[in-house]
């Protein structure tokens, strides 16, 4: 048996940055995603956002891969918010996502970071924290 723990800061956001998420159903759909991916074998240790994003620590397993976690979060994610009419509109997710590792000496300054979004994002836009991401960990964006 292989022991393995990655733990990942995972960023994704809504289509056009459209704000869906108000917040009487943010809670809802962040639980929901939480809850389904536990369904699937997926640890997210935690997750919250605002109204156009979702931050989350997940936790990958030996056998697991970021881009099925994320695949499988996204995809049933935005299925079931459709599905139950959660949003007025066809809610759709953007097809990039931000991710980044860290130690397990940070995860608590990681969790504090992603439970004060809303404070967070009384400051900084959505745009302005995706900048901030690509200068402080050097990624390049990239067409597709």
């Amino acid at each position: 048996m292989s022991f393995v723990r990655i733990w990942l800061h995972c960023v994704w956001g809504t289509k056009r940055r459209f704000p869906y998420f108000t917040e009487d159903i943010r809670w809802t759909v962040f639980n929901h995603i939480k809850e389904n991916a536990k369904s699937k074998g997926i640890y997210i240790d935690f997750i919250n956002g605002y109204n156009d994003h979702v931050h989350c620590i997940l936790s990958l397993k030996a056998d697991q891969t970021l881009s099925k976690s994320m695949q499988l979060i996204k995809g049933e994610s935005s299925f079931w918010i459709n599905q139950n009419v959660m949003t007025k509109m066809k809610f759709e997710w953007a097809d990039e996502y931000y991710a980044v590792s860290f130690s397990e000496s940070h995860l608590q300054k990681v969790r504090a970071y992603i439970r004060n979004q809303e404070e967070h994002h009384s400051r900084k836009t959505w745009q302005e924290e995706c900048d901030e991401f690509i200068r402080k960990y050097d990624f390049k964006k990239s067409v597709g």
